[in-house]
């Protein structure tokens, strides 16, 4: 019996990324979904209208799955009714969430998947996503593993559409938690610039503090690393400029307003529609981990690099649901990435994509 697909959002840019990795990897019946009839550009799946307000239309089409796909952001708006229906219905779940609140309301239906026999893996895409894996992956390294530093950079839009935009304007509104030194610490949102060094094209780029799941969920799953560190950045870095203004010269009343960001994020990703040309649309991800290795002070890091930042997700997603279809990773469960998925199958599941992640290990 041919396994059935269901991709919510599925006629969005990485809904649509997730949708042809799957076809790739797996012989899946896949079905889409969208809130309103349409073509869909570039794929070939069926598509299933569907607003996910629509809980009666919304249970019925989970419960003829096998496995769904939730890639309908943003996910700061979302509630975890989605996982909740799977669980009920006794179907895999996988999403490519990348807020800390959806994140948080996720994980709470852990024990209720675990009694339904249910596996859900959140933040499957990129950045949550692939970049947990890597963390994972420097972890394991190490004896007493200490600081985590994640950074990504996106080039121009990403290759996404104006959710992605809107993504991280959200994640302009409040300051946030960070595990730094043993402790949680407040953080302000686009502060803190560093300049760290990824593969070329970019090189030495700029980025900047910014609330991400992981900065919750590694010290959870790896409860020996005192510090996890998120930061962000843009190219061209003229557009890290606008965004730090954005978050600290703007007034917070004006960014709490939905109308202040549905007009930010429509502007934005008009200009990214004119510097794409140059910039391109890709995606650099940098995974640093310190700590000791019998009893002597070393650092990893691995690097990551693709042209085009919305299919990088769907490598991301696609390749958990390649694992859940085939059986390969079965852990009944509401868990991070990192925390369920192991490094060989991270790696197997990478190669498959020709994704390279360069290494390195010194002391």
């Amino acid at each position: 019996m041919t396994d059935r697909v269901l991709i919510l959002g599925g006629r969005g840019r990485i809904g649509r990324s997730v949708a042809q990795d799957i076809a790739t990897h797996t012989q899946a019946k896949i079905t889409i979904t969208g809130r309103s009839p349409g073509t869909v550009q570039g794929a070939d799946f069926p598509l299933l209208v569907l607003d996910l307000a629509e809980v009666d239309k919304l249970r019925e089409a989970i419960a003829n799955s096998d496995i769904v796909v939730h890639c309908a952001g943003p996910f700061h708006y979302r509630d975890a009714n989605v996982l909740k229906l799977c669980i009920e219905q006794g179907v895999n779940y996988v999403d490519v969430s990348d807020h800390r609140s959806f994140t948080k309301k996720a994980l709470n239906y852990h024990q209720q998947a675990v009694d339904a026999g249910v596996t859900a893996i959140v933040n499957t895409g990129i950045f949550p996503g692939i970049s947990n894996s890597m963390a994972r992956q420097g972890i394991e390294q190490f004896h007493e593993p200490e600081k985590v530093h994640l950074s990504y950079l996106v080039a121009g839009s990403g290759g996404a559409g104006v959710t992605v935009m809107r993504t991280t304007f959200l994640g302009l509104q409040h300051s946030f938690e960070a595990w730094i030194n043993g402790q949680w610490q407040l953080v302000k949102p686009y502060s803190e610039r560093e300049v760290v060094t990824f593969p070329s094209p970019y090189k030495r780029s700029g980025v900047y503090w910014f609330d991400m799941p992981e900065t919750f969920t590694i010290p959870q799953a790896f409860p020996k690393v005192k510090s996890v560190i998120t930061k962000f950045g843009s190219v061209p870095d003229f557009y890290n400029h606008l965004t730090w203004i954005a978050a600290h010269v703007f007034p917070k009343s004006l960014m709490q307003r939905h109308s202040a960001i549905e007009f930010l994020s429509h502007v934005s990703h008009l200009m990214t529609d004119v510097t794409n040309v140059f910039s391109g649309i890709g995606v650099a991800v940098r995974a640093e981990v310190t700590g000791k290795i019998n009893g002597k002070n070393a650092v990893y890091s691995s690097t990551l690099l693709h042209e085009n930042t919305a299919v990088a997700s769907g490598y991301g997603a696609g390749s958990i649901a390649q694992l859940l279809l085939s059986g390969q990773l079965k852990q009944p469960g509401v868990w991070p990435v990192e925390a369920a998925l192991t490094t060989d199958l991270f790696t197997q599941t990478m190669a498959s994509r020709n994704i390279k992640i360069e290494q390195q290990l010194r002391s």
